[in-house]
């Protein structure tokens, strides 16, 4: 009886393994969020005295956009780094069937909410940016959730909380903003590396 549930055990695993792909890094998660930070305190200083008339034409808003593609390509760079290592140590493939379905899934929600959100820049409606960017980010972790590990669900549902809030809180996108792709990536990736990376 017990070789019989064994060997149920290590069917389900196996299963699991092939339907979803593991290899993601907490810690690429929790650097993430520090770029995240660091990049909403930035700027912040930058648009501390001229906030209210930034322009497409002006210097500080050109700025903003280079530290927000700054934040973008280390968060991207940093998680494909970390989890090609992790799926290395795993005897796994970083690109696979499985990984494939989870980049498409996450990035069909992700480049709708950017080019909503470029809509929004060109019609100059900029309070509504960061509840858009942290509502999309929310759906395409859901939407990609199945395909990973199950603390990319709840990443996903907060992030879509934090965006429905400061989309009634116009004025404090910035704050939302650092909560959700700082915060929360912070807390979500320690999370997932004690309970994932650290045991091995």
């Amino acid at each position: 009886m017990e070789d019989y549930l064994k060997d149920i055990k290590e069917i389900k695993m196996m299963m699991d393994r092939s339907s979803q792909f593991l290899s993601l890094s907490g810690l690429s998660g929790v650097l993430a969020g520090v770029y995240a930070l660091a990049g909403a305190i930035a700027i912040k200083y930058i648009t501390a005295d001229v906030y209210s008339n930034i322009t497409l034409e002006s210097r500080e808003f050109s700025l903003c956009v280079g530290i927000l593609a700054g934040v973008l390509i280390l968060s991207v760079g940093t998680a494909l780094l970390l989890s090609a290592s992790k799926a290395r140590k795993n005897g796994e493939s970083l690109w696979n069937t499985t990984s494939k379905r989870l980049l498409t899934n996450f990035m069909i929600p992700l480049v709708s909410g950017g080019i909503f959100a470029l809509l929004l820049i060109n019609s100059q409606h900029y309070g509504l940016i960061a509840p858009v960017t942290l509502l999309f980010y929310g759906l395409a972790c859901v939407n990609a959730s199945k395909y990973t590990l199950r603390d990319v669900r709840y990443l996903g549902i907060s992030n879509i909380i934090i965006g429905l809030i400061a989309t009634y809180a116009v004025g404090y996108g910035l704050e939302f903003w650092a909560l959700g792709f700082g915060v929360c990536h912070i807390l979500y990736g320690s999370i997932m590396y004690f309970k994932y990376d650290r045991k091995k």
